[in-house]
């Protein structure tokens, strides 16, 4: 009987995980090579003094096709954001909820002076339009636009789109000017309508810690602390070995799987079409003064100007298990990387304009015992997503021979992306490597 083929992932990020748990499930013997000494890629979670600190702002939505295909969510004990948003600016504090999940707040809503009853029956017919279309072919049908002229067309109003979907959606595509493409905001806001945001209680990493735990149970090998330096298919055959040079020497096997960052994935495969124009952000996390209290009710709470943190996020509010018995963690991010306007400022620098921010919004407390405990500097969160981006995104099968790629830029910047991604490139590798052995 013939060996089974061997075939190496490279990049432990959700992508490169997804791919080694479909390749070893599909019968073949898989190798997965991890530069850092731990799997998660940009999804971690560092724990220290009782806190736990996610790699920037994250967070899962629980109506991801493939999160709900990938993770076992009960396993992951979520603890789940309440709907809407606190809008906070000079003016004050106002309450954007979900009327139909929370009926409640339905008076706070109607007299939010950002929304308007025109908003609102606009955002009604907006999910009863989105709620009965394919989640894919959101992505892939129609005209592309920027969000901004999306919603300007279908008539939201000036104070709707600036104090509540700039930061809103500036949290989810880390762009605040909704320069981003309309598919990216008709594919959210129909998951949104059909789930929740939600957090692990033991934070982010424990989504790619539940799957590298699939992995191995499949039979593959998850090697960390190993970086790959280059990837060689011989004269591009398909048929021929790859070989792949590691910090640790050579390697060759029948297939590889390109699962990195993006700049990574293109210096090892030569692919021009991967993206690497990136948005970053800059996430700082605080323990709040025993006095202050940010009212939120386990929302977000969203800046209504550009002065500032887009967001801030009562952590320990939703998840307890964020922050030791007695203490209240939160995190106000910054958009943009390192460099741009006053994310390029200092750990201290930024701690001084959140707790200024923070009094802005609550005159009557007090903020001076604000504490900043860590700040996660993350310059490539996620790739630039402009109209028309998708058409300009690599085949999996770009690279020469039997080479590869997973990685959310080959869908769209998001968990969903990352998933689908890796179970999209263990198909292919699978499927070629059987017509090759002629079954």
């Amino acid at each position: 009987m013939a060996a089974s083929p061997h075939v190496l992932v490279a990049g432990g990020g959700l992508a490169g995980l997804v791919a080694a748990r479909h390749l070893a499930g599909g019968g073949i013997d898989v190798t997965l090579l991890e530069r850092h000494d731990t799997v998660g890629g940009r999804v971690r979670t560092v724990e220290r003094d009782g806190y736990r600190f996610d790699r920037g702002f994250q967070v899962l939505f629980t109506a991801y096709p493939a999160v709900q295909r990938e993770l076992d969510l009960e396993a992951l004990d979520l603890r789940r954001f309440a709907p809407g948003a606190t809008i906070a600016g000079p003016d004050g504090r106002t309450t954007l909820a979900d009327p139909l999940r929370e009926p409640g707040t339905i008076p706070a809503t109607l007299s939010n002076p950002v929304v308007s009853v025109g908003d609102a029956l606009r955002v009604a017919r907006l999910w009863w339009d989105l709620r009965r279309t394919d989640p894919n072919a959101l992505l892939e049908a129609g005209p592309d636009e920027t969000i901004r002229a999306y919603l300007d067309e279908r008539g939201f109003s000036d104070p709707f789109v600036e104090e509540f979907v700039a930061p809103f959606y500036g949290g989810i595509t880390l762009d605040r000017s909704l320069s981003t493409s309309r598919r990216i905001f008709e594919y959210t806001f129909r998951t949104l309508a059909a789930g929740e945001i939600a957090v692990p209680a033991a934070g982010m990493g424990a989504i790619p810690a539940q799957l590298a735990d699939r992995v191995r149970e499949v039979g593959a090998t998850i090697e960390t602390d190993v970086t790959v330096e280059s990837v060689v298919a011989s004269d591009g055959d398909s048929s021929s070995p790859v070989t792949v040079e590691t910090d640790g020497g050579a390697l060759e096997t029948d297939a590889v799987v390109v699962a990195t960052d993006p700049p990574t994935a293109r210096e090892l495969t030569g692919v021009d079409a991967i993206p690497t124009e990136a948005r970053g952000c800059v996430t700082q996390y605080y323990a709040l003064p025993p006095s202050a209290d940010l009212e939120t009710d386990r929302r977000l709470l969203l800046n209504a100007t550009e002065r500032g943190p887009n967001h801030v996020v009562p952590h320990s509010a939703v998840a307890p298990m964020y922050a030791p018995d007695g203490t209240t963690l939160i995190s106000a991010t910054y958009l943009g990387g390192e460099g741009h306007g006053p994310r390029k400022g200092s750990d201290g620098e930024l701690a001084d304009l959140t707790r200024r921010t923070l009094e802005s919004w609550y005159p009557s407390q007090e903020f001076d015992g604000l504490e900043a405990l860590h700040t996660e500097r993350v310059p490539v969160a996620q790739f630039a997503q402009p109209p028309g981006f998708r058409e300009r995104l690599p085949d999996v099968r770009d690279p020469d021979g039997p080479v590869y790629l997973a990685g959310d830029y080959m869908r769209w910047s998001s968990i969903q992306g990352a998933m689908e991604s890796g179970r999209q490139a263990a198909k292919a590798v699978i499927d070629d490597l059987s017509r090759s052995r002629g079954r």
